[in-house]
């Protein structure tokens, strides 16, 4: 499931009383794309949204379908993950 940079903008008003710094629209299109890329490998699972993934970046929130953490740390997919999430914001941020 998609995420637009409006729902990116609604969740952190609603999760944070932070003001947020990040562009939305870059975290929408990175959320959705690694969520695409998890569509054509063996370790998809239907269940798991570009929502999911947003939180995970932010906020350290586990996803259990994927296995990113482990007794409260992350596991290297959860890094790997994040790594990717993150090359890709700044791919679209500039």
């Amino acid at each position: 499931m998609k995420i637009t940079s409006k729902q990116v903008e609604e969740y952190m008003a609603w999760r944070t009383d932070e003001k947020f710094r990040h562009c939305p629209i870059a975290v929408s299109k990175a959320c959705n794309d690694v969520v695409l890329n998890f569509k054509s490998s063996k370790f998809y699972d239907k269940s798991v949204t570009a929502k999911d993934l947003m939180k995970l970046l932010f906020f350290n929130d586990p996803i259990p379908q994927l296995h990113t953490h482990s007794y409260g740390f992350n596991t290297g997919t959860g890094r790997a993950i994040i790594e990717k999430l993150k090359m890709k914001y700044y791919e679209y941020n500039n």
